[in-house]
């Protein structure tokens, strides 16, 4: 495809989302912004979810990761459908009773204002790097095929995608992004579903052949056990992807945004259940797709690993045809945004209610204004942290460095939750956001040490290592209870 064919695609398919914007909500009130007025059919949320889940790294990343590390990944999949257990039963029945709309709210109840700000402040950090994490990954894309043949520069790229976000999530916020992201995540599930057809297909591959041409692989191997030192062991992968599964949905006002919109909490428990079982299937199937590119791209004398693998084999090998190759960067262009729209709302929420209080300060006419000034606060934050990335992010796997990352910023969410729900202590209020802040230091020095002088690599792991630490720093500060 030229690229000029592949920027009126794309522009094609955001003209659509503008007009789902347009038709969704014309009054752009802050109820419907931030929780859709709660009218949400649970399966649109439940589908939905599954794109803003997977994001742009998923649909790169997993693929490109299994050339070196295998089906290994599926091992923290595993342990998502524990984590996604405990915000069933035990998450989302608290949010739904106190009747939230930022889920830290629940911190200024249970510890108070210090630990309230501190807690939204690690999600703002988390959320703004993360989803930059994703953007960049797709912006890298997007400059390759298209910006670069036409001397576009990367910040000129960057700024468009973001730009393009803004113009259909500025009014309407939450009650749009319910059905852009359904409409994303259709797209997306198509895209790989087309890619393993048109691969196994040249691969002479087919039906009961298939599967047993990935179960005698050897980059087929699930689970590893024999060295409990590497970070790519069962124990170390199952329990992160639990406690990478409750933070980074179940305490991240992102992913709780589009449950909070829900009806009810039986409607929530239902979608976080299909979502689950749909979620783990599809993870899978990215699997089997990488091991698939990796063949072809071996067996053809390809030169193309890692985040390239994917990209490079559907747009530029001619052999599966121009219907992949569209496929291909629809679906990649609806993984990134449908994790990057909600991820700028729910930025645009927490921002506002956590931290500027405007729901307390303002009148709803003032409220809509701030709100829309935030979120341009934070169109523009994301544009400058992607463009920091392009110089600072070296040639791994994005997904690897996005989950280690997510173990210092979300560990001491998850310690806090964890103080507060599991026991009845309070805590010394003005002293939480220092050991919020002690705690990725003290978990980074303590995983260098042990990879240093013990060969034992934390990995993903270091979650549970910056929680546990933030917990027993709680506890050095503990009053009790009232």
């Amino acid at each position: 495809m030229q690229p000029l064919h592949i920027l009126l695609l794309i522009l094609g398919y955001f003209i659509v989302l503008i007009l789902i914007s347009y038709f969704t909500n014309k009054g752009g009130s802050n109820a419907d912004f931030f929780k859709a007025g709660k009218q949400s059919p649970w399966y649109l949320v439940a589908f939905g979810m599954i794109g803003a889940s997977l994001s742009g790294v998923t649909f790169i990343s997993v693929p490109g990761w299994v050339e070196a590390s295998k089906f290994s990944y599926f091992q923290v999949v595993l342990g998502y459908v524990v984590g996604y257990a405990v915000i069933g039963t035990v998450l989302l029945p608290l949010y739904y009773r106190l009747n939230l709309t930022s889920i830290y709210t629940y911190l200024e109840g249970r510890f108070g204002n210090a630990s309230y700000k501190t807690g939204a402040s690690f999600f703002l950090l988390s959320r703004v790097v993360g989803a930059s994490f994703r953007l960049y990954l797709v912006a890298v894309v997007l400059q390759s095929l298209i910006f670069d043949d036409l001397n576009i520069p990367f910040w000129i790229t960057v700024t468009i995608t973001i730009l393009l976000i803004w113009l259909y999530t500025f009014k309407s916020g939450i009650k749009t992004i319910v059905w852009t992201d359904t409409l994303q995540t259709l797209f997306m599930l198509v895209a790989v579903g087309v890619a393993v057809y048109y691969v196994a297909t040249d691969l002479g591959l087919s039906g009961g052949n298939l599967f047993t041409f990935i179960a005698d692989s050897d980059m087929s191997q699930i689970f590893f056990f024999d060295d409990w030192k590497s970070g790519d062991h069962f124990i170390k992968q199952f329990i992160s992807g639990a406690f990478i599964a409750i933070v980074m949905t179940g305490l991240d006002q992102d992913m709780m945004q589009k449950n909070l919109t829900c009806r009810n909490l039986k409607d929530a428990q239902k979608n976080m259940f299909w979502f689950t079982i749909v979620l783990t299937i599809v993870n899978f199937v990215f699997l089997t797709l990488g091991l698939l590119l990796t063949v072809y791209a071996q067996q053809n004398g390809i030169d193309a690993h890692k985040d390239q693998l994917f990209p490079t084999l559907a747009a530029q090998e001619t052999r599966f045809g121009i219907g992949v190759a569209i496929l291909f960067l629809l679906g990649l262009v609806a993984a990134a945004y449908s994790s990057a729209d909600s991820a700028l709302t729910a930025l645009t929420t927490s921002f506002s209610i956590d931290i500027m209080d405007i729901e307390k300060k303002y009148d709803e006419r003032k409220q809509v204004i701030m709100r829309k000034r935030i979120h341009i606060l934070f169109s523009l934050l994301l544009i400058l942290v992607i463009i920091i990335f392009k110089y600072v992010i070296a040639d791994d796997s994005v997904i690897s460095k996005l989950f280690v990352y997510a173990g210092y910023t979300y560990g001491p969410l998850l310690g806090l939750y964890a103080y507060g729900l599991f026991t009845k202590w309070n805590v010394k209020d003005k002293f939480v956001p220092l050991i919020a802040i002690a705690t990725p230091f003290i978990g980074y020095a303590i995983s260098a040490m042990s990879a240093a002088y013990l060969n034992f690599e934390f990995g993903f792991f270091i979650l549970i290592l910056n929680g546990a630490l933030t917990f027993f720093g709680l506890i050095l500060i503990r009053t009790q209870k009232n």
